[in-house]
């Protein structure tokens, strides 16, 4: 045993190994460098006192050296990194949500790389407001009065409630107390703002009677929030937020909605159902609506507040605005994304989340022949690739249950493969990038709807290379 201690490198040996194999290496800074390789050695040094190995020749740097790098490159890579998303998800929640269009790309390298003109007034050099920089846009498109954004729409909600229901009651039915991801409830969410739940009518149905009999001198606000993550079908009944508003307007009562994915398009073109887009509740006379600026909107993780003004002034006003407040980076993404919407059909092709849910069933086919097509060059014999119609979602809560038509791309690895198809999805969790696809029927598949123009060139790569080693 001693003589394979003997056998180990030196420290300073196994640095400049690193550095010289592998430019990620000589990129990292070195402490985590060193980390890295300290760990990697401290395996080794573990694997001999066990008696795992027996040959000195087995723990030479020259031996080791191939997996060394391999364990060093993962210890210091960015934790938060890119993945390729071809699941058909596409606003999924574990990738990300939504991608942001170009222009929202490079509003963020503009606010990144130097200072910016955050809360600086423009007009008199003096202190200006972050409020404004979003407020204009979100107003034009919504028909709101006035706007606000903080850092998500849970922080939107919360913000609302504590500024209008703070030791009152909050009317919802109780059909729409719903968790929003991540075991976070409304109800709890109800509760932090200091407000208290009135929940009325039943899970399946709700009418006006129930809110206007729960109207008493608690009464703050009454509260819709737009089940948007599930559906209620069958012996169903809710009350429309015309009707909502005329019961508040009777008893002085704000009305708000929590829409949750907040669309500000309608997707009853491409199949799904049409549900109420943000313009139309403003329109509809409700006081505040809240919703998220990324989601089917596809812009950055926000909340957004659109309403009333003189409602939308008090919550500014709110001492919990500033701890809920959105940085630089949040305002210029958002701004960029918004601008987009001006022009709805610009939109449409430049904000990725819109262009994946308005591909058509004809484009994704073809986009999955050529991927196919590409595969089987690739990869020969070894897998079998066929192209087959299946269903994408939407995702991020939003649609649930409602399938958009798509081509899937179906790997099977032959009995001749080094993989199998669950093996090849498990695999491809370690590359770089990562590459996530969907397991079905004994198949690795790939949904077209969800890959990036510059996606399609590493994914043939990387099956190839766990494949065609």
């Amino acid at each position: 045993m001693g003589s394979l201690f003997r056998a180990l490198p030196a420290m300073d040996t196994v640095l400049a190994a690193a550095v010289e194999a592998d430019a990620l290496l000589a990129a990292a800074p070195r402490p985590l460098l060193r980390d890295a390789l300290t760990a990697f050695w401290d395996a080794v040094r573990r694997d001999i006192r066990e008696g795992r190995v027996s040959d000195a020749a087995e723990v030479t740097l020259e031996s080791c050296l191939p997996r060394m790098v391999s364990c060093a490159r993962t210890a210091v890579m960015p934790r938060l990194r890119r993945v390729i998303n071809a699941t058909g998800v596409v606003v999924h929640t574990n990738m990300g949500r939504s991608v942001l269009a170009e222009e929202a790309v490079q509003a963020l390298l503009t606010a990144a790389s130097g200072y910016c003109n955050l809360e600086l007034d423009m007009t008199t050099g003096g202190r200006g407001s972050r409020h404004s920089l979003c407020e204009s846009l979100i107003c034009r498109l919504t028909g709101a009065e006035a706007a606000l954004v903080v850092n998500n729409n849970a922080a939107a909600v919360l913000l609302l409630l504590d500024t209008f229901c703070k030791g009152g009651e909050a009317v919802v039915s109780r059909g729409e107390l719903v968790e929003i991801g991540g075991s976070f409830r409304i109800p709890e969410v109800m509760a932090k703002s200091g407000a208290l739940l009135r929940d009325v009518g039943a899970t399946n149905r709700t009418h006006l009677r129930d809110y206007e009999q729960a109207v008493g001198e608690q009464t703050r606000a009454l509260l819709r929030v737009h089940t948007s993550n599930y559906r209620i079908v069958g012996f169903h009944a809710a009350v429309a937020p015309e009707d909502l508003v005329a019961l508040g307007r009777r008893h002085n009562l704000p009305v708000f909605e929590d829409v949750g994915s907040g669309s500000l398009t309608d997707f009853s073109a491409v199949g799904l159902p049409n549900e109420p887009t943000v313009q139309s509740l403003v329109a509809a006379g409700l006081d505040v609506v809240t919703f998220s600026g990324d989601k089917v909107l596809g812009g950055p993780q926000a909340g957004i507040l659109a309403g009333r003004a003189d409602m939308i002034a008090r919550m500014k006003r709110n001492q919990l605005t500033r701890a809920l407040r959105c940085d630089k980076f949040t305002l210029a993404a958002l701004e960029a994304t918004l601008r987009l919407y001006c022009d709805p059909e610009l939109a449409r092709r430049r904000v990725p989340t819109l262009r994946m849910l308005f591909m058509s069933p004809e484009e994704l086919a073809r986009a999955a022949r050529s991927l196919a097509a590409r595969l089987r060059r690739a990869l020969g014999p070894v897998c079998a690739v066929r192209v087959r119609p299946d269903v994408s979602r939407v995702g991020g809560g939003a649609f649930p249950e409602c399938d958009l038509p798509t081509s899937l791309v179906c790997l099977t690895p032959g009995e001749g493969a080094p993989l199998s198809a669950s093996g090849l999805k498990q695999a491809l969790l370690s590359t770089t990038p990562p590459l996530i696809g969907r397991l079905e029927d004994g198949a690795f598949c790939l949904d077209p709807r969800t890959l990036l123009p510059r996606d399609a060139a590493d994914v043939v790569a990387l099956v190839s290379s766990l494949l065609r080693p």
